[in-house]
C-alpha cells in the first residue's frame, strides 16, 4: 500500500492501515486457485476481509503453501517475522483463536518469508 489508509472491512470495523507491506494467510479446503483468482478481481461483492483490503491494495505477489500446516501456523511464523506488526486485529481470523492472519510490514518482507516460512 503506497499511502496511509482507513479501510472499514465488514463488520470487524475501521481501522488505518499504514503505507508498507502486508503479508496475509489464508486458506481454501477446496477449490484455492479459484479462491485466489476470486480476491484478485476487482469486481466482486465484499466477502472476505481481505476484499476490502484490496480494494485500497494491490497484491504483489501470492505464494502458494501444500503442507499440513494450517493458515495458523502459517500464520503465526510471519508474525513471528522481524518488522512485522498486527494493524487490524481479527484480520482474516474470525473463525479462530490467532489475534489476526494480517500482518504489517514497513519494508518488503519477502526474504525473512524466503527464508523462514515453510
Amino acid at each position: 500500500m503506497e499511502g496511509e489508509c482507513e479501510v472499514t472491512v465488514g463488520r470487524l470495523g475501521t481501522f488505518l492501515f499504514p503505507a508498507g507491506y502486508y503479508v496475509y494467510t489464508g486458506s481454501a479446503r477446496k477449490g484455492l486457485e479459484s479462491r485466489i483468482a476470486r480476491h484478485l478481481r476487482k469486481a466482486k461483492p465484499m466477502r472476505w476481509h481481505i476484499d476490502y483490503l484490496l480494494r485500497h491494495a494491490a497484491a504483489i505477489e501470492v505464494r502458494r503453501y501444500s503442507s499440513d500446516r494450517s493458515e495458523c501456523s502459517l500464520s503465526q511464523s510471519v508474525g513471528r517475522l522481524r518488522g512485522s506488526a498486527v494493524v487490524a486485529r481479527g484480520f482474516g481470523s474470525s473463525d479462530c483463536e490467532c489475534v489476526t492472519h494480517l500482518f504489517y510490514f514497513r519494508r518488503n518482507p519477502v526474504r525473512e518469508l524466503t527464508k523462514s516460512v515453510r
